[in-house]
């Protein structure tokens, strides 16, 4: 009573039509969303505060965000793009359809969910989404860990496709409905690609070679303020509950394996307890500035981090489908990715690159 003595009868609602979802479900996948707007069908909103911790609510609902959060309208598709699974020959593609994830009632974190609060950032279009899945991709064929050889087998495929689907679960949250090659010849210009990889590769050489470092920053395309802090919270958010998925992983009764498993996982938590306490890029010391060059070094360890956190997603995607037969192969790759974090995220904490060589 006393609240509606007291409103400004000036100040309105916010407009439903402030928030335009025209392009969800076609080049958009999630746009970031204002509070107060009704949830249209077939979209569900996802809401994620700064701690990282999510929730969802559906179509019709309104949006009530509370202090800290951030609000995604998701639209669960289908969506379909071209991959390219070989990046030296960009005329073989892949078709792929897939949709959202709806959301597990077994799982304190749905995958698309942290995908959004981990990476996001603001929108999340076709596109983009498109591009971080054929780097997956090409990533897993390049390691050998999934195959798809010339002249494939139905047997073959069958296996590819179980281990991308797998994948693309795993690291999106994705669940893939169609999947066919495709010519992309007449939509690739292979020239005008290799004149783009060149230019790239030039780029950081140009600004090594550039007098004025102000100028030689935006050339290389490498902030390593937010390279460092996307990196690092990706990090804090994503390992958790990687480490809960290794833990519930199902493995044979066998002492030695579940030896083997534990060292993993403890291992994994001190990676975590490390990123949970990293010192600020910026700083040597309390009050100590540090320089640039090294700043620089820190943020590429924590880029390189992320990288060893994709594998691992993947891994466990790996570890999903195998079975009982190669687990020898997967723990010791296994090992390799741990190692790889335990490096990078302590190359991280060391201020001189002396430390970090006698570290």
């Amino acid at each position: 009573m006393l609240g509606s003595l007291f409103r400004n009868p000036l100040r309105r609602p916010p407009r439903q039509d402030a928030f335009d979802a025209t392009l969800l479900g076609s080049v958009a996948i999630a746009l970031p969303a204002p509070a107060g707007i009704t949830i249209p069908a077939p979209c569900a909103a996802v809401l994620v505060d700064r701690g990282g911790r999510s929730r969802r609510l559906a179509s019709g609902s309104r949006i009530a965000v509370l202090e800290g959060e951030t609000a995604w309208c998701v639209h669960p598709g289908p969506y379909t793009c071209d991959l390219v699974p070989f990046a030296g020959a960009p005329e073989i593609g892949l078709r792929v359809s897939f949709a959202v994830d709806a959301s597990d009632p077994r799982a304190t974190h749905q995958r698309f969910d942290l995908f959004l609060a981990s990476e996001a950032g603001s929108a999340v279009d076709l596109a983009g989404f498109g591009a971080l899945a054929q780097t997956a991709l090409q990533r897993e064929l390049a390691q050998g860990n999934l195959e798809l050889p010339p002249c494939t087998t139905l047997e073959e495929w069958n296996t590819f496709r179980s281990g991308f689907n797998q994948l693309m679960y795993t690291r999106f949250g994705v669940t893939v409905d169609d999947c066919v090659p495709v010519d992309l010849g007449a939509t690739h210009d292979y020239p005008a690609l290799l004149e783009a990889r060149l230019a790239a590769q030039a780029v950081p050489v140009t600004a090594a070679a550039s007098a004025e470092p102000a100028a030689a920053m935006p050339a290389e395309a490498f902030m390593p303020g937010c390279e460092d802090a996307r990196a690092l919270r990706r990090l804090f958010l994503e390992l958790p509950c990687l480490m809960c998925a290794v833990r519930m992983a199902v493995l044979p009764a066998d002492q030695g394996r579940f030896r083997q498993h534990q060292e993993l996982l403890r291992r994994l938590d001190l990676v975590s307890l490390s990123v949970g306490t990293m010192p600020a890029l910026e700083l040597a010391a309390p009050g100590q500035p540090l320089a640039l060059e090294e700043q620089l070094r820190r943020a590429r360890h924590s880029r390189r981090a992320a990288a060893a956190l994709d594998e691992a997603w993947a891994l466990l995607a790996r570890m999903k489908v195998a079975g009982e037969g190669p687990l020898d192969v997967l723990f010791d790759e296994a090992d390799r990715i741990v190692a790889n974090l335990e490096l990078e995220t302590g190359a991280r904490r060391v201020t001189h690159v002396q430390d970090e060589v006698t570290a």
